[in-house]
């Protein structure tokens, strides 16, 4: 395992679990930190069955890190975006395996979009969500005018980017933002066990899932029932069916393999 400096990376049991490591800059993304995120990201995804993003101490992560390259008025935010921030979200879209963000505190600016960016998003009742960007004159980024939308509809995510205003961890449930919102002191064990049921799931099922759902925006009704043909066909061969449906005909828990 390499040797990070901003982040942590442990994988146990098929559980890939990154933590965010500069609890006191609240977690900011700096240059450093997103590369590592990339590459960590790259690796948990061929090693893991399921890949964990949190953070260390009281924050999810506060968004990007003013102070880092100096003068945050020069900063070429085109370039930090397309050189950075993209290859670390697609690291995160694109891993061929199962992403939770388990946020356990403040997510704002780009760190509330890194969050996002995972298929299942777990908060802890005290976090929140903040598209902190108009306070400082930007747009939201990080994939945030791409996720928002989708995630809660036009009017929610427009009220969202332009008010800048922090939504509840219950809030974001309610709109549908993120998948659940649960208790501070049950938070952990809870997406522990959430990350353990899905590692010891059927791997490639998971892997065809998230292509589905993720490329329905792109298709119309036909394209995607043809999507969906190719890929359940598939599923119909992999060992994992063949399990699935000689534990129900057994009526036991099935032994899935991911594969």
């Amino acid at each position: 395992m390499k040797d990070y400096q901003t982040i942590t990376l442990e994988i146990i049991e098929g559980v890939a679990v990154l933590c965010l490591d500069r609890a006191d800059k609240m977690n900011a993304l700096n240059t450093q930190m997103r590369a590592e995120i990339t590459d960590a990201m790259t690796h948990a995804g061929r090693e893991a069955r399921v890949v964990v993003l949190t953070g260390k101490g009281k924050a999810f992560c506060s968004g990007q890190d003013l102070s880092d390259g100096g003068n945050a008025a020069t900063l070429d935010l085109e370039r930090v975006l397309r050189e950075e921030y993209v290859p670390m979200l697609r690291a995160i879209t694109d891993c061929p395996v199962p992403t939770i963000s388990a946020v356990n505190g403040p997510a704002a600016g780009a760190g509330a979009n890194l969050a996002l960016s995972a298929d299942v998003v777990i908060a802890t009742e005290a976090s929140y969500f903040l598209q902190a960007f108009t306070r400082i004159g930007l747009i939201p980024d990080a994939g945030g005018t791409w996720a928002l939308p989708r995630q809660m509809g036009m009017a929610k995510a427009m009220g969202a980017a332009l008010f800048a205003e922090p939504i509840s961890a219950r809030q974001a449930s309610d709109w549908g933002m993120i998948w659940e919102c649960v208790s501070d002191e049950g938070f952990e064990a809870h997406w522990q066990a959430r990350a353990a049921h899905l590692a010891k799931g059927p791997t490639q099922t998971y892997k065809a899932v998230k292509q589905a759902i993720r490329g329905t925006w792109d298709n119309t009704l036909e394209q995607q029932l043809d999507l969906e043909a190719k890929l359940q066909g598939a599923c119909g061969q992999s060992r994992d069916f063949q399990e699935g449906v000689m534990a129900f005909l057994e009526k036991r828990p099935a032994r899935f393999e991911g594969r």
